[in-house]
């Protein structure tokens, strides 16, 4: 019996090859597990007179909030737990302007020496805090939303939900009073 050797099938094994092996590498892409961390935007509000000029979360920056306001804006991302466990807890740092309205009656032309030697009395009252704050529970990870509270309290949710909305853990009113004593830290 006589063998015959056919090139065309031989051509063809390192090609069927090379596509088993890519096939197989698909294959368990396909399978990576879900990460345990994802990263989430970050949004906040200010239910007090003052203005955040800047926070962060984790280290990680969110937008400046006016006073009375917020929401809306976003940045990314901070790296949050995809699933909540008892005792999560972020760090947030802020810094706080007090008196954002000031600015009207600073001396004119702006820009001038005297309109920047005010500003640096003015930005020499601002305030920073630190402040590890405990996650409320949630069932999905969506939005970090911070909450700057009279007494510089913060509270931190990370749902799908947003302030207004009933499912939300923390529906303070927008325009908080701060009381006549704070409560101790």
């Amino acid at each position: 019996m006589s063998s015959t050797l056919n090139l065309g099938s031989l051509r063809r094994v390192p090609v069927l090859l090379a596509a088993g092996v890519l096939a197989c590498l698909a294959l368990q892409a396909c399978n990576q597990p879900i990460p345990d961390r994802l990263g989430a935007p970050i949004e906040g509000y200010s239910h007090t007179s003052a203005a955040i000029n800047y926070f962060t979360v984790n280290g990680n920056g969110g937008p400046n909030i006016g006073p009375f306001g917020g929401g809306g804006s976003q940045t990314c991302c901070v790296g949050m737990p995809r699933k909540w466990h008892p005792g999560l807890t972020v760090v947030v740092e802020w810094e706080k302007d007090p008196n954002t309205g000031d600015s009207v009656n600073w001396p004119k032309p702006r820009y001038s020496d005297a309109w920047s030697e005010t500003a640096k009395v003015h930005q020499s009252k601002y305030t920073r805090h630190r402040a590890v704050v405990e996650v409320a529970p949630y069932e999905q990870l969506g939005l970090v939303n911070v909450h700057f509270l009279p007494c510089d309290q913060v509270k931190v949710a990370a749902s799908p939900s947003y302030l207004g909305r009933p499912n939300h853990p923390y529906n303070y009113p927008i325009k908080m009073e701060v009381p006549s004593v704070c409560p101790a830290p």
